[in-house]
C-alpha cells in the first residue's frame, strides 16, 4: 500500500505530474464546469463514471490541476505489477484494488487513511469500465459508498464526456489531439444523511449505491445532452463478465 505523505502535493507527485501534464494536454482538452463546488481542502470522496482506459489521466488531471489537490485513485492490482511503473504509482499515492477474489481489506484501510489525513479519493463506482452497449453508466459496485460512511466524509458526483473519440472503450485506435474535449460537470454533494449509520443492511446499500449511480447519469445526462436508458444496465444480467475485456472474452 502506498504511503501518506504531508503536505498533500508532495515532491514525487510533482515530479510525475511534470511528466504526464503535457503527454495529457496533447492528447485532449479539459473543459471543466461546477468545480467551485468542491471542497477548498479537507477530505472528500468523488465519484465518476468510467467509459474508457485514458478517464483516469481526464480526472487525475482535472483534480490536480483544476482543483489543487492530490488525485488518490483506487486502480487495479495488475497495474502495479508493472516494473517501475507500480514503484511510481504507489509514490504518488495511488491505492491498489484486487480482482481475484481476493479481500481488499488493506485498500480499503489505505483509503480509509488518506481521508483520515484530509486528502481526496477518486472512485469510478462501476468497478471497471461500462458495459452498457451506449456508454451510459451501468450498475454501481458499493465500494464508494462504505467508504464514506466508515469515514464520514462528504460525496461529489462527477461526471465527464468525450474520452471516447480519444480511445474507444477497449479499442486499440488511438486518437489523441490537444483540440479534442474531454467535458468534465461536478454535482452537488450527494444527501446521504439516511444512511449514515453504523450498519447498513445489503438493501440500504444497495440503495445508497444506485442513488450514487442516478447522480453520476444525471450529470452525463446533462453533458450528452440526452437522456440515458430508464432501466440501469446490469452485466450479470446481461450474461457479461464483470470485470476485464468483456468484448475480447466474448469473442
Amino acid at each position: 500500500m502506498p504511503k501518506i505523505t504531508s503536505p498533500e502535493l508532495n515532491a514525487v507527485l510533482a515530479i510525475v505530474a511534470a511528466i504526464l501534464i503535457p503527454i495529457v494536454r496533447a492528447m485532449f482538452r479539459i473543459r471543466p464546469t461546477g468545480q467551485e463546488k468542491l471542497p477548498k481542502q479537507g477530505p472528500y470522496i468523488l465519484v465518476a463514471n468510467h467509459v474508457t482506459n485514458v478517464d483516469a489521466l481526464a480526472v487525475a488531471y482535472f483534480v490536480y490541476r483544476v482543483l489543487k489537490r492530490a488525485p488518490h485513485f483506487l486502480a487495479k492490482e495488475g497495474l502495479f505489477r508493472v516494473p517501475v511503473v507500480g514503484s511510481i504509482l504507489r509514490a504518488a499515492g495511488q491505492i491498489p484494488v484486487y480482482r481475484s477474489g481476493q479481500r481488499n481489506d488493506a485498500p480499503m484501510r489505505a483509503a480509509n487513511a488518506f481521508l483520515e489525513a484530509g486528502h481526496t479519493i477518486a472512485i469510478f463506482p462501476e468497478g471497471t469500465l461500462t458495459r452498457e452497449p451506449n456508454l451510459w453508466p451501468m450498475r454501481g459496485k458499493s465500494g464508494a459508498i462504505r467508504l464514506a460512511i466508515e469515514t464520514n466524509v462528504p460525496v461529489y458526483p462527477m461526471a465527464h464526456w468525450g474520452s471516447e473519440q480519444i480511445l474507444p472503450q477497449y479499442g486499440s485506435k488511438f486518437r489523441p489531439g490537444f483540440w479534442k474535449p474531454v467535458d468534465i460537470i461536478v454535482g452537488d454533494e450527494i444527501n446521504l444523511d439516511k444512511y449514515r449509520k453504523k450498519q447498513l443492511t445489503p438493501a440500504e446499500l444497495h440503495e445508497a449505491t444506485d442513488l450514487v449511480m442516478r447522480e453520476i447519469t444525471l450529470l452525463v445526462e446533462k453533458l450528452r445532452k440526452e437522456s440515458a436508458p430508464a432501466e440501469r444496465w446490469d452485466p450479470v444480467k446481461a450474461g457479461q463478465t464483470v470485470a476485464g475485456n468483456f468484448k475480447k472474452e466474448s469473442k
